[in-house]
C-alpha cells in the first residue's frame, strides 16, 4: 500500500469529526494539536489543521495561547487588554467573598459552626452581599474561558460548597497527662450525624440538584479535565452522572435531554479514567454499560493505565448508556471494544469466573450488532467471536495497529492492545487446534515465525498453570504434559460406575416402596368409604 493510500485509509478511521460535536471547545485543542503532529500520516494538511485551531481560538478569551500560536498582533493585544479589564471588574464585584473563600482558617471555622452557607456567611461578614454569589460564579466561568483552569476549579468548588451539607467535622483529638491521644467513644445516639441533614457525598454533599447546579457540575468536570487532575475529574464524572439521573427522575429534564447529556458524559470521561492509575477502564466500561450516561467520558477513561475496566464495561452495558451509544454515538463502540478486550485479560489474570468473561464478550457483541459502525478494532473481535474467521482477523489485526497509533485516546495503548489481541486470537485458535505450526501461528498473529516462536515461549513461560503447551519440531502442541489415552479416559469416566449404579438402584427401590405404601393407603381409604 502506498503512503497516499495508507494516509487515506487512516483518515477514514479518524474519529475526530465524530467526537468533536460532543466536546467543549477547550477540549478540542489537544485533539487538534495531536492531528497537527500526525497530519501527514492521517492525510491532513498541517497548515489547514493549524488554521482550524486558530479559528477555534478566536471566540475564546485565551489570548496568551493565541499569541503563542500565531504571534502577537495589535488586535490580539487590544483584546488582551480588554479581557484583563473585564477580569478586574469581575474580581472587584465579589472581592470580599473571594477573599473569604481564599482564607482557609475562616472557612474551617464557619464550616465547624455549620455556617458555611450564603446566609451564614452574610450574617458573619456584613461586607459580603448575597448578590456577590452570582458574580463569583461568573468570575469562575470567566477564569475558565481565559484558560485559567486552576482558578476556575477552585472557585467552582467553593461555589458548590455554599449549597452543600457535609457531615460535621470530627472533634479534635484530646491528650491525657502523658501526651497520649484519648480514644473518643462512638456515640450511639441516632440523632448524631443525622443522615437526613447530610447531602449526597457522591455529588459534593448536595442534597438536591437543579438545572443551574448541573451546569456548575459540568464546569467543574471540564476544569478538572483541562488541568489534568484525573482523580478529581473522576469524582466530577460521578457527580454529573448522578445529577443527570436525579433531574430526569424528577422530570426537570426530559428523557431526550437525558440521553443527550449521557452522550456528552461518555465522551468526556474517557480521557480522565485512562489517566488514573488505580481505576480506569473498568469505570469507563461501567459507564457505557450502566443504567445511568456517551461523550464526556472519552477525555477521562482513556488515560487510566490499569484498573477501571470492569466497572467501565458494566456501565457501558447498561440499557440507558447502550441507548446513548446506539442512538447518538455508535463510534464509541471502538473504545468499548478496546476496553473489553483489555478488561477480559485483567479478569483472567485475577482468576475471575470464566462465565463472567464469556458474558462480558457476549454483551459486547450484542452492542456491536445494534450499532451501525465498524472499524478494524471492531471487525477484529467480530471476526474472532462471530465469524470465526482467523484469516480475516489476521488482516484486521494488521490494520488495528495503524488505527491505534493514530487515535488520540488509544495511541498510548497500542503495544498493550496488540499483545492482548494476539493472546485473544491464540486462545480461540487453540479451541479448535491441538497442534499448530509456528509458521501458520505467526501468520495468524501477524508475526514472522521467529517473532511467533519468541512470543510463544514467553507466553508459555509467564502463563498460569492453565496453559498446557510446548514447542516441538517447529509446532506448538497443546495438552502436552497431561495427554490421556482413550483407555485412560474410559477408566476415569467409569471408575465410580458401580457406586453410581448402586445409588441408582437404591433410589429406585425407595421410590417403588413409597409408591406401594401410598397405593395401599389409598386402597384402605377407599375400602373404608365403601363400608360406610
Amino acid at each position: 500500500m502506498s503512503s497516499t493510500e495508507e494516509s487515506k485509509t487512516n483518515n477514514n478511521w479518524d474519529l475526530t469529526p465524530s467526537i468533536s460535536p460532543y466536546l467543549d471547545r477547550h477540549m478540542l485543542f489537544p485533539l487538534l494539536e495531536y492531528l497537527e503532529e500526525r497530519a501527514g500520516t492521517l492525510g491532513y494538511d498541517p497548515k489547514e489543521v493549524a488554521a482550524s485551531r486558530l479559528t477555534l481560538l478566536e471566540p475564546t478569551n485565551m489570548v496568551d495561547y493565541a499569541i503563542s500560536s500565531s504571534g502577537s498582533t495589535p488586535d490580539l493585544e487590544a483584546k488582551k487588554a480588554k479581557i484583563y479589564e473585564e477580569l478586574t471588574t469581575l474580581q472587584k464585584e465579589c472581592a470580599p467573598l473571594d477573599q473569604l473563600c481564599k482564607n482557609e482558617n475562616e472557612r474551617t471555622t464557619l464550616a465547624a459552626a455549620s455556617q458555611w452557607t450564603i446566609g451564614g456567611i452574610c450574617n458573619a461578614y456584613p461586607d459580603v452581599d448575597p448578590d456577590m454569589v452570582p458574580a463569583y460564579l461568573k468570575l469562575a466561568k470567566y477564569n475558565y474561558e481565559c484558560g485559567d483552569y486552576e482558578a476556575a476549579s477552585e472557585r467552582l468548588s467553593h461555589y458548590i460548597s455554599f449549597f452543600a451539607s457535609p457531615p460535621p467535622p470530627p472533634p479534635p483529638p484530646q491528650e491525657d497527662e502523658d501526651g497520649f491521644i484519648i480514644e473518643q467513644p462512638q456515640s450511639n445516639n441516632k440523632n448524631d450525624n443525622n443522615k437526613d441533614d447530610i447531602g449526597n457525598p457522591s455529588i459534593y454533599y448536595l442534597k438536591t440538584v437543579q438545572l443551574d447546579m448541573l451546569s456548575v457540575l459540568w464546569g467543574k468536570l471540564a476544569a478538572e479535565v483541562m488541568r489534568q487532575e484525573w482523580e478529581a475529574a473522576i469524582v466530577a464524572v460521578d457527580a454529573v452522572k448522578l445529577a443527570i439521573e436525579a433531574l430526569v427522575g424528577s422530570h426537570q429534564m426530559t428523557p431526550l435531554q437525558g440521553l443527550q447529556q449521557r452522550s456528552w458524559l461518555l465522551h468526556w470521561s474517557l480521557f480522565c479514567y485512562w489517566n488514573v492509575p488505580a481505576s480506569g477502564l473498568e469505570q469507563m466500561v461501567d459507564l457505557f454499560h450502566s443504567e445511568l450516561a456517551p461523550s464526556l467520558s472519552l477525555f477521562c477513561y482513556w488515560n487510566v493505565p490499569a484498573s477501571g475496566l470492569e466497572q467501565m464495561v458494566d456501565l457501558f452495558h447498561s440499557e440507558k448508556y447502550k441507548q446513548a451509544i446506539t442512538t447518538n454515538a455508535p463510534h464509541l463502540i471502538r473504545y468499548l471494544t478496546a476496553a473489553v478486550l483489555l478488561c477480559k485479560r485483567r479478569k483472567q489474570q485475577s482468576k475471575s469466573n470464566s462465565s463472567s468473561d464469556r458474558r462480558l464478550m457476549k454483551n459486547l457483541i450484542n452492542v456491536m450488532q445494534d450499532c451501525e459502525y465498524s472499524d478494524p478494532i471492531v471487525q477484529f473481535v467480530h471476526c474472532i467471536c462471530v465469524k470465526f474467521d482467523f484469516d480475516g482477523a489476521q488482516q484486521t489485526l494488521l490494520e488495528c495497529e495503524s488505527v491505534l497509533r493514530n487515535d488520540f485516546f488509544l495511541c498510548k495503548q497500542t503495544s498493550l492492545f496488540m499483545e492482548e489481541a494476539r493472546v485473544f486470537v491464540f486462545e480461540h485458535y487453540c479451541r479448535i487446534h491441538n497442534k499448530m505450526e509456528l509458521k501458520t501461528l505467526g501468520e495468524t498473529l501477524a508475526m514472522n515465525p521467529v517473532e511467533a516462536e519468541k512470543w510463544m515461549v514467553d507466553l508459555i513461560r509467564n502463563a498460569s498453570d492453565n496453559l498446557d503447551a510446548k514447542i516441538h519440531d517447529g509446532c506448538v502442541v497443546m495438552g502436552s504434559s497431561g495427554t490421556q489415552s482413550i483407555y485412560e479416559q474410559v477408566l476415569d469416566r467409569t471408575k465410580d460406575l458401580n457406586m453410581r449404579s448402586a445409588t441408582l438402584v437404591q433410589n429406585f427401590s425407595s421410590m417403588m416402596s413409597d409408591a406401594r405404601k401410598e397405593k395401599a393407603k389409598q386402597l384402605a381409604k377407599a375400602m373404608r368409604a365403601m363400608e360406610e
